[in-house]
């Protein structure tokens, strides 16, 4: 008699996981974990996720449509409701004007564009993600099968993307450019000046289409001036995708809610994917969305001030530590600092750290720090830390990373 056959040598991954595999952010996520189950002291500095609990005023209103029967299915991309607050806050933030079926609402930024790369990219598309990028903008290009086209942006010119990075980066395969402002991960933003000349370059491709995300739009620090690219480039409004979503200014990144803006005609293709996947979004979370964005903006304010002052403590504590250098972020609640100058140090156990990975894994290991290597988002040798948690936290894990680097020993430098 046959052994039986063990049911999982059975299990075929498709061909399109064969490029995607583990985030680094998850396997810190997961050794970070690990350490804390064996009884070490971990501070978790990998998360973007505001620390801040959802307003009190959009619980309630999460509340008084459930008592009041909104329990049920709702319009396939966003209720009637919902996108009339979505189109108010274009008009009041950003003095954009869309109708009703220019607006696509889904559960969360990530399905806005997972929709879209879906609904407009074939086989061997090209998409532009300048890097340091958010992992999962290359992820669901593979997964579309479009080709992610990682374009390295300098410290030197703040992590942005120049014109002449771009020009040379577009071919008749390009399909999309992808801008993040503020970034994840390294907090840059572009102003209006920043943007003029790639949307120079953009007009002289008719074939190029642009996405942009704008879901750290109202976390901006030092009066920086907040725009987005369909506001100054209205004769592209025709081929720009404006993301947005509720999870980081408001602290609700469990509710699922993300929306775009865009040409009628791309959001009706995105409409047919969503129908074949999630379908609506959920309706409790459509009700909570509308009170952020027709309520008070204080309790926002009043949290980016307080995101601020962490951001200057932690580039100030990563500027003080020999090895580290760590540029100011303009937005979000992340810094993305150098450590070159530590690369081809030895740790106390002899070991050499010989990239910003193998930093990252010291941290954790000698002093129980999680940061997220720059090379997990495309940029090495840096690290990202998000300061969206406590000041005590961020004091002790400052301490913690200038005493774990001091206790480097110079090395043959590679």
């Amino acid at each position: 008699m046959n052994a039986p056959v063990a049911t999982w040598s059975l299990f075929r991954p498709s061909s399109r996981l064969s490029a995607i595999g583990v985030s680094e952010i998850l396997k810190i996520t997961d050794l970070a974990t690990e350490l804390k189950r064996e009884g070490r002291d971990v501070i978790v500095l990998g998360t973007g996720e505001p620390d801040f609990d959802t307003p009190d005023h959009i619980k309630d209103a999460a509340a008084r449509a459930m008592q009041a029967g909104a329990t049920k299915y709702t319009a396939l991309d966003g209720t009637l409701e919902l996108k009339a607050a979505i189109r108010a806050k274009f008009k009041r933030d950003n003095g954009l004007d869309f109708a009703s079926d220019e607006i696509t609402v889904a559960a969360g930024a990530k399905q806005i564009l997972f929709n879209a790369m879906m609904a407009t990219l074939d086989a061997g598309d090209e998409v532009i993600i300048p890097t340091p990028y958010w992992v999962t903008y290359a992820d669901i290009v593979l997964i579309a099968g479009g080709k992610p086209v990682l374009v390295p942006c300098e410290e030197a010119n703040g992590f942005r993307l120049t014109a002449d990075d771009l020009a040379r980066s577009i071919t008749p395969r390009t399909r999309w450019v992808m801008l993040n402002s503020p970034s994840n991960p390294s907090g840059a933003a572009y102003a209006e000046a920043d943007y003029r000349p790639l949307l120079d370059v953009l007009t002289a491709h008719p074939h190029v289409w642009l996405m942009v995300d704008d879901i750290y739009e109202h976390i901006v620090y030092d009066d920086f001036r907040f725009t987005t690219p369909a506001a100054i480039a209205p004769g592209l409004r025709g081929r720009i995708l404006t993301v947005n979503g509720v999870s980081k200014a408001y602290a609700m990144t469990g509710w699922r809610i993300g929306y775009a803006g865009g040409p009628r005609a791309l959001i009706r293709a995105m409409a047919v994917v969503q129908s074949q996947s999630t379908s609506c979004p959920s309706s409790i979370s459509q009700a909570a969305a509308i009170a952020a964005l027709d309520g008070p903006m204080d309790i926002v304010t009043e949290r980016c001030r307080t995101f601020e002052a962490r951001r200057d403590l932690v580039v100030a504590a990563l500027n003080g530590i020999d090895g580290i250098t760590c540029r100011v972020p303009e937005g979000a609640f992340y810094t993305f600092a150098s450590c070159a100058g530590l690369i081809g140090r030895t740790t106390p156990d002899g070991a050499r750290i010989a990239s910003d990975t193998a930093f990252a894994e010291y941290l954790l290991r000698s002093v129980g720090v999680a940061v997220v290597p720059g090379s997990a988002f495309g940029l090495a040798p840096y690290f990202r830390i998000s300061y969206a948690t406590s000041t005590a936290e961020l004091e002790e894990a400052c301490r913690r990373i200038a005493a774990a680097a001091g206790r480097l020993s110079p090395g043959e430098l590679a």
